[in-house]
């Protein structure tokens, strides 16, 4: 049966979910990748699709943006339709000179100032760690590529008003990129057994903002990204 945000029914969901942002990238992904793709869910905008992508099921959902919403989606997926991995597959914007606007990073992990994941296990700061073989499977999947990143993110609640020297401490100790959801879907994902990784596309830069991107290059450049979560998701 349906839940409260979501509107598909039990076997509507593969067992691999790409899960962007934004809903119109799910759409976008979703008629990339599955010729087959029909929608499942579509709750508040949030629209979910379920097909095959080479002959194998496949699901694109939207998580909205904050840790908040992904948390919601995440767990009524993980707890209700049978997913067993989901991978993030969105941007974020580059810390440090060791990652450029284009480039994509593969979170390893993703430290939060956020205290969405501190109900986990109270006493004990958890980490928020990426699933090994998909982690693996998306690394494999890059090769050498230079472009692509495996290092450590932060997920804040805050767009705006971070503090800068927190930031560049951030750098200092190799976050490459800062988001806003990875560290919750990490410690849900652990939390119900479930897999997760992020695979983000630097789409801005904090040192250099004369790289960023434009709202139109955010919803087109994510080639790479996208097929690095899909190896992933379906190792």
């Amino acid at each position: 049966m349906a839940t409260p945000h979501i509107s598909a029914q039990p076997g509507d969901f593969a067992p691999a979910v790409l899960m962007p942002g934004d809903p119109r990238r799910a759409e976008r992904i979703a008629g990339q990748l599955m010729p087959d793709a029909r929608k499942v869910s579509d709750v508040r905008g949030i629209v979910g699709y379920t097909g095959t992508h080479e002959g194998r099921p496949l699901s694109v959902m939207a998580s909205g943006m904050g840790q908040p919403s992904l948390s919601i989606y995440a767990t009524e997926l993980y707890s209700f339709y049978g997913v067993e991995r989901i991978v993030r597959v969105g941007t974020c914007g580059g810390l440090s000179p060791k990652v450029a606007v284009g480039d994509v990073v593969i979170a390893i992990g993703a430290h939060t100032d956020s205290a969405i994941v501190d109900s986990i296990c109270p006493g004990v700061r958890i980490s928020a760690t990426a699933s090994w073989n998909l982690l693996k499977a998306a690394a494999d999947a890059a090769g050498e590529d230079p472009s692509v990143k495996i290092a450590p993110v932060v997920s804040r609640d805050r767009f705006y008003g971070n503090p800068a020297e927190q930031t560049e401490r951030l750098a200092g100790i190799g976050t490459l990129g800062v988001e806003m959801e990875a560290a919750a879907l990490y410690c849900i994902a652990a939390e119900l057994d479930g897999q997760a990784l992020a695979v983000l596309t630097v789409s801005d830069h904090l040192l250099d903002p004369s790289q960023n991107m434009s709202a139109a290059d955010r919803e087109t450049r994510f080639g790479k990204a996208l097929a690095l979560a899909v190896s992933a998701a379906l190792s």
